[in-house]
């Protein structure tokens, strides 16, 4: 692992404890309207989605911190006992699902973390903002051979649920993990479990490095793309791109299976990098095709760095192809 770059507390970058995931609990009201999304700061977009509030009343439920005074509704609070606030058509509490992809091609790492420590770390953040903007999250964690389904629930206690079985599921990962790095659930049965867990008028977040998925699958996005908002999210290590200072020989994977290569060949490196970037610009052009966002984190450089174009400008040599790979 690097030394350039400062872990995050409680993280040593293999592992995962619920304890490096929690931090980025106070972190994500950064991104909290008015300021600018987590989505425009990585894509260096400067314009600003506020939810507004509707003129269709919807329906009235228990008030909750936070909630504008405006709205309470005073009858049924007298008639109660306890504070209520009406909710309009545009305050209605929105569904985020987050696909989770921990199978064994996620559990790999040169630099600074595994690409799955990246990857939890980063559902932390969507989680948490989630919850403060009083939406519902859900998740469908898939570690390559099963998938675990979690129902969207606005619930602060919905959130450590979900981190709670990320943190288990990647590290009994780690401890029973195979020499060859191939899954044994098709993408298209993570797809499907999507399908019948998302309510309509979702917003669906792939989280994943896609390294084993086909086009065929990718295309049966296009079902969930109809009725919700979706985007992907591809993480990769530098050394699949073959960016690294080592010139030795060394066991990597090109997505499918791993191989030994010599870092000290020029065309080797090369190679290595081709294939990445030639498998990267597919999927990116399929998720074009169907109008999906793409957006691409590293797992060689600090989380937050990342979600800060502005922060990102002494790095850009090396990753070119990371936060600029938009919609």
């Amino acid at each position: 692992m690097s030394a350039s770059y400062a872990l995050p507390p409680h993280a040593n970058g293999v592992t995962l404890t619920l304890e490096e995931l929690l931090q980025y609990r106070t972190q994500s009201v950064r991104w909290l309207p008015p300021a600018q999304s987590i989505w425009s700061q990585m894509s260096g977009n400067h314009t600003s989605r506020q939810k507004g509030r509707g003129m269709d009343f919807m329906e009235v439920r228990q008030y909750q911190a936070g909630d504008d005074i405006r709205s309470i509704d005073w009858r049924v609070t007298a008639r109660t006992g306890k504070a209520h606030t009406k909710l309009f058509a545009e305050d209605k509490e929105q569904a985020v699902i987050l696909y989770i992809d921990l199978s064994p091609s996620m559990h790999f790492g040169s630099q600074y973390v595994l690409k799955s420590v990246q990857l939890a770390h980063f559902a932390s953040v969507l989680i948490w903002l989630t919850l403060a903007k009083k939406d519902r999250i859900g998740a469908v964690i898939d570690d390559g051979s099963q998938c675990i389904e979690f129902r969207p629930s606005s619930l602060q206690k919905q959130g450590l649920r979900i981190l709670d079985a990320i943190v288990n599921t990647h590290n009994q990962l780690l401890t029973n993990q195979q020499a060859d790095s191939t899954r044994t659930l098709p993408y298209m049965n993570a797809i499907e479990t999507l399908h019948n867990l998302t309510p309509k008028g979702s917003e669906l977040i792939l989280l994943s490095d896609f390294a084993q998925v086909e086009e065929k699958e990718l295309v049966q996005l296009r079902r969930l793309k109809q009725h919700n908002s979706v985007r992907a999210v591809q993480f990769y290590d530098p050394l699949e791109r073959g960016e690294t200072d080592f010139r030795g020989q060394a066991k990597a994977s090109d997505g499918h299976r791993s191989q030994w290569f010599n870092f000290g060949s020029k065309g080797e490196r090369q190679e290595l990098e081709s294939h990445f970037v030639k498998h990267q610009q597919a999927i990116k052009q399929q998720c074009h095709s169907m109008a999906i966002p793409f957006n691409s984190l590293s797992s060689g450089l600090p989380l937050v760095q990342q979600l800060s174009k502005s922060k990102q400008q002494h790095t850009n040599h090396s990753s070119s192809s990371n936060n600029n790979d938009n919609e």
